[in-house]
């Protein structure tokens, strides 16, 4: 149990006495250290229904904290925080812990090994990984990372839409231009697919088998192209660190007969009904704004009765929770979706949908597209060869997924404090070119350090396993890159301020077991966000 989760638990054991029972207490730190290491607003949460000034409940609580072991005094500040000082002995507690720990601290088992899906980046297989499908993919990967730490059972997936009217046209779209090589017209479908890459496959086909091949049907381009695009698709994701336990076959869904029984299913719970010729599903009964067709007066299904099947065999496969990621535009596609799971009879609370809003690439406060391959978008590698993985990784984890992003290529790859990946590398850097070539020894107490630079450190080192567990309830991994740079700034400015190697063995032992600390945990936080903490610079 570290110092924040034994202060929560003497202020639920206060309200306990209060007979209150159902508080949330929420402990933040504050952003202006006179206010302690620890505040809460538990006492303003209280003041309505207990009908009390929240000064005169946080004074209450405060008196019934008896705690001196941690806790150094508790401050009560208007209009009702109460403020926690821990005592600066104890912070140094966390030094063994991290160091004994190693990859493992900070990790958590909040999760309980609740099973979670994470359904991300399922790109088409029509084409390549571009700037959007970049950002969801980092986003995906990050979550599985955290919740993984966090102590969930997760699962990375990927589904492959490979089967209706986007790959028949991709098949038609290659063998177009499979005909052009040939010498032959070509006669390219009004919704072909136009990418470079889809030449590329054509001139694979071309070079393997010359003309032999005109006289077969579209299926068999249909067929080369899928597994030429997402051979691509997956070496592309694997360069950018992004791997998946599972790869789910649309086409396999609809073999499988997976439609027609959620269409049943659906059916047997009245959930649907007949008109004009179409099976429509009640959606508007859970929220949605209309009812939806789940299959078309020509028999063909509409473009969401394939999800509703896959989604039902995901939880047929016995998840607790299921993540999808997706794009910005399938904002209106949430409610259908989640009106689905609850008329199949779940809770709707059962999907989680995250939507990824887009990337703006900039160099010099210019929108710029730099694209080699198709002129119009910027594939993932495009972007790699221009910043390097490690910060594309960092820069997609830095904001909010549900806002949009300016990605400046300029600043990613300034050697300076400006750039933040830079100068979070460099604090690991910086520390390990300390710890390479001298040795240390564990201590019983520390008696050389006393500066409010080491505390900042210590008290920051203190946070991670909860920051952990916040990113991961709330699906925030950009929680990670924040802690990750206020760790990085707080060894920068104590480095500054502080000789750490000297010829007195104690007072360099003590802060080299600091600075171990620290690099362990910058570590472990960069490989949430799947960046490599680099020892050179």
């Amino acid at each position: 149990m570290n110092i924040k989760d034994i202060i929560k638990e003497e202020i639920i054991k206060s309200l306990s006495k209060m007979d209150i029972f159902e508080a949330m207490v929420d402990l933040e730190v504050p952003s202006d250290k006179k206010n302690g290491h620890y505040a809460t607003n538990i006492a303003m949460q209280l003041a309505s229904s207990l009908k009390q000034n929240p000064m005169d409940i946080a004074t209450n609580i405060k008196e019934m904290i008896k705690n001196d072991e941690y806790i150094e005094k508790i401050e009560v500040a208007k209009p009702g925080f109460l403020n926690f000082f821990i005592k600066k002995d104890k912070l140094f507690d966390v030094i063994e812990e991290v160091i004994d720990l190693g990859d493992d601290y900070g990790k958590s088992q909040m999760g309980e090994g609740k099973r979670i899906n994470v359904e991300f980046a399922s790109v088409n297989p029509t084409g390549v990984i571009h700037l959007g499908h970049a950002r969801g993919s980092a986003y995906g990967d990050n979550l599985c990372r955290i919740l993984s730490f966090a102590g969930y059972d997760v699962t990375s997936e990927y589904y492959i839409n490979d089967g209706g009217n986007q790959i028949d046209n991709m098949g038609i779209s290659v063998k177009e231009r499979y005909r052009t090589l040939c010498g032959l017209d070509e006669h390219m479908p009004e919704d072909g697919y136009y990418g470079e890459e889809i030449i590329d496959v054509a001139k694979d086909i071309y070079r393997e088998y010359k003309e032999e091949w005109l006289s077969k049907p579209v299926e068999c381009f249909k067929d080369y192209g899928l597994n030429k695009l997402l051979t691509i698709i997956k070496n592309d994701l694997l360069t950018f660190r992004v791997d998946f336990d599972v790869w789910t076959s649309e086409k396999k869904i609809r073999q499988d007969g997976r439609i027609e029984e959620s269409l049943q299913k659906l059916s047997d719970l009245g959930k649907t009904y007949t008109e004009d010729g179409a099976l429509w599903l009640k959606a508007s009964e859970y929220g949605d704004e209309k009812d939806r067709v789940l299959v078309k007066n020509d028999g063909e299904y509409a473009y969401i009765t394939p999800d509703i099947a896959y989604h039902l065999d995901k939880i047929d496969r016995g998840y607790d929770t299921l993540i999808d990621v997706l794009g910005a535009d399938h904002h209106g596609y949430v409610p259908r979706l989640k009106a689905a799971i609850e008329a199949l009879g779940y809770s709707k609370d059962k999907l989680e949908v995250k939507i990824v809003q887009m990337v703006r690439l900039l160099r010099g406060g210019e929108e710029i597209k730099m694209s080699k391959r198709t002129g119009n978008v910027v594939t993932v590698n495009d972007l790699l060869e221009e910043v390097g993985i490690d910060a594309a990784r960092y820069y997609f984890a830095m904001r909010n997924i549900e806002s949009q992003m300016d990605f400046d290529l300029e600043l990613a790859i300034r050697k300076s404090h400006e750039n933040p990946v830079y100068y979070v590398s460099y604090a690991h850097a910086r520390v390990h070119s300390l710890l390479k070539d001298n040795k240390t020894q564990k201590v019983k107490e520390y008696k050389t350090i006393d500066s409010e630079y080491a505390y900042d450190i210590l008290a920051k080192i203190n946070e991670f396993k909860n920051v952990v567990e916040l990113a991961a309830e709330k699906r925030l991994p950009h929680l990670i890159t924040n802690y990750v740079y206020d760790l990085a700034n707080a060894l920068h400015i104590y480095y500054n301020h502080e000789k750490i190697l000297t010829k007195d063995f104690q007072y360099t032992n003590e802060r080299l077991l600091l600075m171990t600390a620290v690099k362990i945990v910058i570590k472990n936080a960069l490989n949430l966000i799947g960046v490599e903490a680099p020892n050179e610079m």
